[in-house]
């Protein structure tokens, strides 16, 4: 059975974040599965709308090794208010898997109360809400099986970390070179 990566979307996700994700860990041949909080396409923030692979319901969360929350807004607002996102997000971290946000959804991973002493960053709008997370303005900030970023121009160096945690640094690097990307 393969492990695969769980990227939730939600009405109004954060679209640079929510691709970038996606593309660069497939590109590492990670293993993605692109869920709707309900069956059929998702239409982002800015109007861009993308096909799931499927529904949130149809997840076998034993086989999810890593949740990563894309932000935007209302995306993160529907995120955090969906029980079944919360509830997955705290059984992933309460059996040694790994979760992660960017932008305005480490407010999600706070609601679902992990971020307590945890180091964890947001974009500013959002740092006075990650409850009893250690903050920091770095552009991605790891903490023990948590990883956060600040958002839409960080999305490059975070979907290149979460390569680097997942797969390893050299494919991370052979990733950066043949994109050219900064990090």
């Amino acid at each position: 059975m393969t492990e695969t990566v769980l990227v939730p979307l939600a009405p109004g996700f954060e679209e640079i974040e929510a691709v970038t994700i996606v593309d660069v860990l497939r590109r590492a041949e990670v293993d993605v599965t692109l869920a709707g909080l309900e069956p059929g396409p998702v239409t982002g923030s800015h109007g861009l709308t993308l096909q799931t692979d499927c529904a949130l319901d149809d997840v076998d969360a034993g086989r999810v090794r890593m949740m990563v929350l894309p932000g935007g807004i209302p995306g993160t607002t529907n995120l955090m208010e969906d029980e079944r996102v919360l509830a997955l997000l705290r059984e992933l971290h309460g059996s040694g898997r790994s979760v992660a946000a960017i932008c305005a959804a480490p407010i999600v991973l706070a609601e679902a109360g992990l971020l307590e002493g945890e180091p964890a960053t947001s974009a500013p709008p959002f740092m006075d809400r990650l409850g009893g997370a250690l903050t920091s303005e770095e552009r991605v900030v790891r903490g023990d099986r948590v990883m956060t970023s600040r958002g839409a121009g960080t999305a490059m160096e975070f979907a290149l970390a979460l390569v680097e945690d997942l797969v390893g640094p050299e494919c991370a690097a052979k990733l950066q070179a043949g994109m050219l990307a900064q990090r």
